[in-house]
């Protein structure tokens, strides 16, 4: 919600008559401060990140940055109605002063913005992906109920194609009304109650649409998964929302990501983590192993005297950085170390045979720990 947000001239450390040159550096600055791809795995580093990307936009352009300056950031809201302009009018009758009291008498404040373009709504959904669609990337389809143009009467909500201009509005799609207030006689606007707001009137609706020239469809569409992207994340389809209304801008599609559990591996940010059991055997006297990674299986050389716990690192074996193909994390290979279970006598014997031939030099850590208890207890 916008009381949530920071003030975009704060995010950026710039003041509020800071130029454009001086908008564009300070962004600049924080992008490479909080680049994704300088603060992997930060969530933190990544929501100023996109904090800042969203000043900037509003800033650098002169329309926004007059409406956030004038409004603050329901300015930039494509569905704000700034309501009043000010003392504009004059005061001849009071003019638009007379719009600060309109929602007294039920009339509103709008203005005539019925005609002017407007962005669609964006639309959301949701994503299933194994493990390794998101760290390799993928195309995907998925299902979005959004509002599209009628297909029958091409958007116009006409059957005929014939669309008149609002009679009693002229087209603007508001109408001005004339009330009493203490005396004093105050203008307000409102929707044209004959065209609805629209500035337009319809004869022959179209059946499909019934005259509002929309629809709501499901529809599939097409999703390409960046490289290393993580649960929770949301990747942004461009134009894939709900269309435009006047010539407007279609919304966005915003697609929700969720990673299916991998039954060997499990994720920390691009670092990949495995744990890898091996025997008591294997442990003591090392061996080689054959391990799994995203690329394939890879042979690692486990050193002898390996304890349970320990691990290893497989450099540039983890997930790519989104953004960034040829950086990725690691391989994480946790050991641990599995004590044999339902022993028969011989193999008993032989283990007690090997504790008994072993010095304290072969267990470090159980004679550290033995010699504490006894200096505890001293």
């Amino acid at each position: 919600m916008a009381e949530n947000k920071r003030d975009y001239y704060e995010v950026l450390g710039v003041d509020k008559n800071a130029s454009a040159d001086a908008i564009k550096k300070a962004y600049r600055k924080k992008a490479m401060q909080y680049h994704p791809d300088r603060n992997p795995g930060d969530k933190e580093a990544e929501a100023k990140f996109k904090e800042a990307g969203e000043a900037y936009e509003v800033l650098s352009n002169e329309e926004k940055r007059a409406r956030y300056d004038q409004y603050g950031h329901q300015g930039v809201d494509p569905n704000f109605n700034p309501g009043f302009g000010g003392f504009g009018g004059g005061f001849g009758g009071f003019g638009d002063f007379g719009d600060i009291f309109g929602d007294i008498f039920g009339g509103g404040s709008q203005r005539s913005t019925a005609n002017a373009p407007r962005r669609g709504e964006n639309v959301a959904s949701r994503l299933d992906l194994t493990f390794e669609e998101a760290a390799f990337g993928a195309e995907k389809e998925v299902s979005a109920t959004r509002i599209e143009n009628c297909a029958a009467c091409h958007g116009t909500g006409s059957a005929d194609g014939v669309i008149d201009t609002c009679s009693n509005c002229r087209g603007t799609g508001t109408v001005r009304t004339t009330q009493n207030f203490m005396g004093m006689t105050m203008q307000s606007t409102a929707p044209c109650p004959v065209c609805g707001g629209r500035g337009k009137t319809i004869k022959t609706p179209c059946n499909t649409c019934k005259g509002k020239g929309k629809v709501r469809r499901t529809q599939k569409i097409k999703v390409k998964v960046p490289a290393g992207v993580d649960a929770d994340q949301t990747v942004r389809v461009r134009g894939e929302g709900c269309v435009g209304s006047n010539g407007g801008p279609n919304g966005d599609l915003l697609v929700q990501i969720s990673i299916k559990r991998h039954k060997i591996f499990e994720r920390d940010g691009a670092d990949v983590l495995c744990e890898l059991p091996i025997s008591f055997t294997q442990a003591a006297l090392g061996a080689e192993i054959e391990v799994p990674t995203l690329d394939g299986k890879m042979t690692y050389t486990i050193p002898e005297g390996t304890q349970s716990g320990t691990t290893f690192r497989l450099a540039n074996k983890g997930i790519p950085y989104v953004g960034n193909r040829n950086r990725r994390g690691d391989q994480l290979l946790t050991v641990v170390v599995e004590t044999p279970t339902h022993l028969n006598k011989e193999q008993k014997d032989l283990l007690r045979q090997l504790d008994n031939s072993l010095d304290s030099s072969g267990t470090p850590k159980i004679k550290k720990f033995f010699d504490s208890v006894k200096e505890f207890f001293e």
